[in-house]
Formats: C-alpha cells, structure tokens, sequence
C-alpha cells in the first residue's frame, strides 16, 4: 500500500524565490486551465488533459503574458493539470453519493503546493535534489521504508516548507492485546473505550482565545499593509500550532486502538449536521472526531490482522442496558449516569455507549436480542427522591 512521509526543509533565500516562482506558475496554469473550461458553453466538450495541458502549458510558453513559465521544472505544471482532472472527475463521480464540490481557483494567500515525478527530483546524501530548484536541505525524523514514486513540495500558511514523499510499504505484524474495543467519541472526554478507559483530549482553549482576538483585529486592520500581513502570518502561526497538537494527540491514540486491538468499532457520527448547531460547532471542530476514523481506517491497513468497523449512526448505543438488552429511550445530554430499571445495574452513559458499539461491530447475540421497550422521562419523574446515588436514574453533575 502507499503511504505519505512528511519532512522539514530548509531552503536558502535563493530557493525561496525560486520555490515561490514555482508555486505562481503552478497556480497559474491551474486557474488558466479552469478559467477555460469555465467558459466552454454548456453542452459542448470539455478539452481532455492533453489538450489543456497544450493549451496552458506548451502554447502558453510561446505568448508574451505567459513566456516565464518556461523558467520553472515542466513536471510540476503537468502534475497541476493531472490535479485538476481528478477533481473534475471526483466532482462528477460524486454525484451518485456524498457531493464534492467543484474545483475553485487557488489563492495566494493560501496553502502552495507543487508535485515533481521521477524525473524531477533525486535524494543526494542528506539533501533532496529538486529540478531547477537545487539541493534543498532536510530533516530526515525517519528513514524512508522504500524508494519514494513521487514528492510534493509544501509551503503552508505559516511560511514552513515540507516534502511529503509517496513510498510504497508492505503491511507489518503485530500481536494483538485485545480482540475488539468499541471506542464513543464525544467532547468533554474525546474518547471513552469499552474497556472503561477514558481518554481526555489537550486543551488548546488558551491557544483558541489568542486566535479569536487576532482574527477581530485582522477584521480592522488595513488590507494591503505590511501590519496585516504581519498579523495574518502570526494568526497562521497559532492556527498551525493547535492544528499540530490536535493531530499528534490523534495520531498517537489511533496508533494505540489499532495496534493493541484486532478489531476497533467506531460509530458513524453526522458530524455536519453536528456542525449546525452554534453553541457546539466549535468545539465539535476542535475535536476532530473524522479525523480519528480516518487515521484509524488508514492504520488498520499497515498492520496485518487489523480491522475497523463502523456501525449505524442510527443504532441505539445510548438507550439500551449494556447488561441485560433493557431499553430506556432516549435521553437528555444532561444525564451522565444511568441505573437500568430492568437488573438494576448503574452505567455511565458514554462507557454503556461504548459496550454496545463493540457489540453492534462485533454482532454479539445480546445485542440482537435486546427489548424494543421504552421508558418515557415521566417514569424517570416518578422515581423516589430519597433512593442512594447508586439507585437513582441520574448521578454525577450535567454537562456543561
């Protein structure tokens, strides 16, 4: 299977400015290749990418307004108009399921990005060899597991430099702690495992704040002032920083549930809908929740014997006894804690969560067999007031 290494460089200010020449043309050629199917009336043929990249590249190269794009590697341009072919191709593809947008023209002021094949590029020692670019120097965190096909040259909003080689590695073997966890995700504790772990996500709430404020004053600033500009990067800056923590923390317990388990049940969550709710967006962002599935489906391919399943989001993870199948209804957000009126057994409501995730991935046979019944909240309303903690249908304190 293919994978993405990712690496720090260093370029000298000379290949800054070339890198940079580099990332104009390749976002050229990408919104001149738009631009012109754009304005092709409809019903009539699209060009193929031969033809754009003709148009855009090899006759644009002869024209007085596009004569610099000749200075840079040809490869990367090529890649661009390959690029924008399989968006309009995930565009179209995506009409019978989830929609992808249509391709939109790249901004400066974006991320920049430009990808060099076989011929472009060549590892020397410890520096990467990049056409007409150079020796770029790099820090290499990790060897390289097999001979990269192709790498991509990064510059994100922060002004860092990257390279994110494509490598090709076989799936390796490791032995199992445990047959199959069930993981429920949420906010106040990002992830809680069937086997009663807890997991509490890092607070970024400080970095957050400094965030907000810089983006108000962004709001005033002059646009096209060398004091907005300096804003902007500082704001990216903050931004990469909490994006990174986020990403490490995920990284790391992905790892951890799909190397200690040989299966990982996790539940299919409508985070966009999820979005809409204003109170909440935010923090449901910070989160990362589709991230952690996609980490952890991605991992599940590079470790032999892996699997991660994924249940119904309509399933009833948080309305039925993880003991004894009794089913509850519904219940409010406020209540952490739960007593079963069937065996009487007291849960914690994400913990209880997580045991039926596991066993709705795994088709345990009390799940088939759990009770269609429901308990409305006036039954809840009836209990006795003067039963211990451990007997009421709500302990612990609400969410906040």
């Amino acid at each position: 299977m293919k994978v993405r290494y990712q690496y720090r460089i260093y370029p000298t200010p000379g290949q800054q400015s070339k890198l940079a020449r580099l990332f104009g043309c390749c976002r050229v050629v990408w919104n001149d290749a738009l631009a012109l199917i754009k304005s092709i009336p409809k019903g009539e043929k699209w060009p193929s990418n031969t033809e754009l990249q003709k148009l855009c590249i090899t006759h644009a190269k002869q024209t007085k307004e596009r004569h610099w794009l000749a200075e840079v590697s040809n490869i990367p341009l090529q890649q661009s108009i390959r690029d924008l072919a399989a968006a309009l191709k995930n565009f179209f593809e995506s009409r019978k399921g989830k929609q992808v947008g249509f391709p939109r023209f790249k901004k400066k002021t974006n991320e920049q990005s430009a990808r060099f094949t076989r011929g472009g590029f060549a590892i020397k020692g410890k520096k990467v060899y990049l056409a007409k670019i150079g020796e770029v120097k790099t820090k290499w965190s990790r060897p390289l597991p097999s001979e990269p096909s192709s790498v991509t040259v990064i510059k994100d909003c922060a002004g860092r430099y990257f390279l994110s080689f494509v490598v090709e590695i076989e799936p390796v073997h490791i032995e199992p702690k445990n047959q199959g966890v069930g993981v429920d995700l949420g906010l106040e504790t990002l992830a809680t495992l069937s086997t009663g772990e807890k997991v509490k996500a890092p607070d970024t709430s400080a970095l957050d704040r400094k965030i907000r404020k810089g983006k108000r004053k962004l709001a005033r600033a002059v646009k096209g002032s060398k004091r907005r500009e300096r804003l902007r990067m500082a704001i990216a800056r903050m931004e990469s920083k909490q994006r990174h923590i986020r990403k490490d923390f995920n990284q790391k317990l992905a790892t951890r549930l799909v190397r200690d388990n040989s299966v990982v049940v996790l539940e299919d969550l409508n985070v966009s809908g999820m979005m809409k709710n204003r109170q909440l967006a935010r923090a449901i962002r910070r989160a990362g929740w589709r991230q952690i599935r996609t980490m952890c489906e991605a991992k599940g391919k590079m470790i032999a014997d892996r699997e991660v399943r994924v249940i119904n989001r309509w399933e009833p993870t948080s309305q039925v006894c993880s003991c004894c199948g009794y089913r509850w209804g519904k219940l409010d957000l406020s209540i952490r804690s739960v007593v079963c009126l069937n065996c009487g057994a007291e849960h914690d409501r994400d913990e209880n969560a997580s045991k039926n995730i596991e066993a709705a991935g795994r088709c345990r046979p009390e799940w088939a067999n759990a009770k269609q019944c429901k308990t409305s909240m006036e039954a809840v309303a009836c209990l006795p007031t003067h039963q211990e903690p451990a007997e009421c249908w709500q302990t612990g304190n609400p969410r906040p």
